[in-house]
């Protein structure tokens, strides 16, 4: 993503056209996705004609070049429909792209740039059954191949999103059997889905995000070519997956901040509509105030949206305040959908409204791309870090 981004008459020609698509086309869509846990066939087309695969990547690479504030209020205006349309695309312009950036070879980006913007799905594979945030535990092996100059994988990633449709991963595998500081153990690896030896579990059965599949990744004996790993060398893995991790961040907090608006909107129809006492009760000051905190909350996280890209468009490190602006988004979506549910009242447990599906779809927000524990453990570690620096 470059600092200038899209022109900014452009993209708010863009941005108004993607508005109205999500709500012409994706919204009435959402019962096909629920009903089959899948993107249509056909809605996948036009997003991959849309370019929404690519709106990161360098327009030299087939990409349309937005910066991050722009990437970040794309995922906003998507994210007010079903979690599937965001979660398809959201590795190929997120983590999968800040890793080509931030480690990628020029061969590498020549090679996979064009490839992702065109609409290959990518994934991420970090976590496994015994290891998450915790990458000494990480079991993924990559050992040189003995026939050249490759190297061979072995090992199982749990949770990836999008692995049952993906065409290439970026595996994060151990390099080294010992574990080495600031895990220098880890490498990345570009590995299409395609090769001989990958395997994909079933997708998993989900509380929520009917239509983001995840799966297990088996690598059994995969070998890849030397090019594949990322930037070339050793060691780097982790430190490439960490980087990206805060436009992973970003997205979920852009996400959290959109589907907390489309529950609110909602709540607000259903207030207006929904009489007791022969009034709406909109009318009633307890459920005044559950929309009034809801409308306030969510304007606080759209304004960290704004500072925190802002701030990664001007160069600025920001670990710490992506690791707030999710934990702030992601928690706040949680309370929004919870107080969205008690306005419905009773229908608000009935799978026929969707008062019930926005609050499972939004669980899992304050969990991936870092917990809200990790997180707040990460952002104190940061402070504390800071403070004995600046003493």
């Amino acid at each position: 993503m470059s600092a200038n981004g899209m022109d900014p008459d452009v993209f708010v020609q863009f941005i108004e056209q993607l508005e109205r698509y999500v709500r012409e086309r994706l919204i009435p869509a959402e019962a096909d996705v629920i009903a089959n846990d899948r993107i249509p066939d056909d809605i996948l087309a036009e997003m991959k004609d849309m370019g929404l695969f690519g709106l990161t990547i360098p327009e030299d690479y087939g990409g349309a070049g937005l910066n991050v504030s722009q990437y970040a209020r794309t995922v906003q205006v998507l994210s007010y429909a079903a979690p599937a349309f965001r979660s398809i695309f959201s590795i190929n312009i997120g983590m999968f792209n800040s890793a080509i950036k931030n480690g990628g070879t020029e061969e590498q980006k020549a090679e996979w740039w064009p490839r992702i913007a065109g609409g290959e799905i990518a994934c991420f594979g970090l976590t496994e059954p015994g290891s998450g945030s915790d990458s000494a535990a990480m079991q993924t092996s990559a050992r040189p191949d003995p026939d050249g100059n490759g190297w061979i994988l072995n090992g199982t990633k749990r949770y990836i999103t999008n692995a049952p449709q993906a065409d290439v991963a970026l595996i994060m595998a151990r390099t080294e059997k010992d574990n080495l500081p600031k895990n220098a153990h880890v490498s990345a690896f570009l590995v299409p889905m395609d090769t001989p030896g990958v395997a994909t579990g079933s997708p998993d059965r989900k509380m929520g995000q009917s239509g983001a599949q995840i799966s297990d990744i088996m690598l059994d004996d995969v070998r890849v070519p030397g090019e594949n790993l990322l930037g070339g060398e050793t060691g780097k893995g982790f430190v490439f997956a960490m980087k990206s991790l805060d436009n992973g961040r970003i997205s979920v907090g852009a996400a959290s901040t959109g589907y907390a608006r489309r529950a609110l909107d909602s709540a607000l129809r259903y207030a207006t509509e929904r009489k007791a006492f022969g009034e709406p009760i909109a009318n009633f000051q307890l459920i005044q105030q559950m929309l009034a905190e809801s409308e306030t909350e969510i304007y606080a996280a759209e304004c960290m949206m704004r500072d925190v890209t802002a701030r990664a468009d001007a160069g600025e490190n920001i670990l710490r305040k992506a690791a707030a602006f999710k934990v702030f988004a992601s928690e706040m979506c949680g309370r929004v959908v919870d107080r969205v549910v008690q306005i419905y009242g009773g229908a608000g447990y009935l799978a026929e409204y969707d008062a019930e599906r926005f609050f499972r779809d939004a669980r899992i927000y304050r969990i991936y791309e870092g917990t809200t524990q990790i997180l707040q453990l990460q952002i104190a570690k940061h402070m504390l870090r800071d403070f004995a620096a600046s003493a």
